[in-house]
């Protein structure tokens, strides 16, 4: 794998963009950027030229959490992103309730109105994802081999 790091400018935009959406304002993690535009963070304690040493003695598919995707017109938090910056998410949040949770948790979207755009899913205080809301319905992006199969 080449690995290619963010640069700080790009890591400054990509900052700005989360803290106008979410209300984040630090990102503590050594960004790299994977396939199909998508950032990945790595908050290890080996620096970038050692990563980059290590890449070229032996393959490394994967390093860091995935962390976000880029898309044409905003950025989506992953599922483990919401969870991992949590504490620092404070703005387009929309709590639902049980049954809802429910059916988030299988994949299904949500008839809820809220602003368009991206918003975090919350369920008391538990941050269970990232959604695109159209203004009528919220659109699930929970990968599918993270949703629930069964239909309780």
């Amino acid at each position: 794998m080449n690995i290619r790091f963010v640069k700080s400018s790009t890591k400054k935009k990509i900052l700005q963009e989360l803290n106008a959406l979410f209300g984040i304002s630090k990102l503590p993690y050594l960004l790299i950027e994977s396939g199909k535009n998508k950032i990945r963070a790595f908050s290890g304690s080996l620096s970038k030229d050692e990563i980059k040493l290590i890449s070229r003695l032996i393959n490394i598919e994967i390093i860091g959490a995935y962390l976000l995707k880029e898309e044409e017109n905003h950025i989506r938090l992953s599922l483990d992103a919401a969870h991992l910056l949590k504490d620092e998410i404070t703005k387009n949040i929309i709590e639902i309730n049980s049954q809802q949770l429910n059916d988030w948790i299988r994949g299904k979207d949500l008839d809820i109105q809220a602003q368009k755009g991206v918003v975090i899913i919350k369920n008391n205080k538990d941050f269970i994802g990232c959604g695109i809301s159209n203004g009528l319905k919220i659109f699930n992006y929970i990968p599918k081999e993270r949703r629930l199969r069964s239909n309780n």
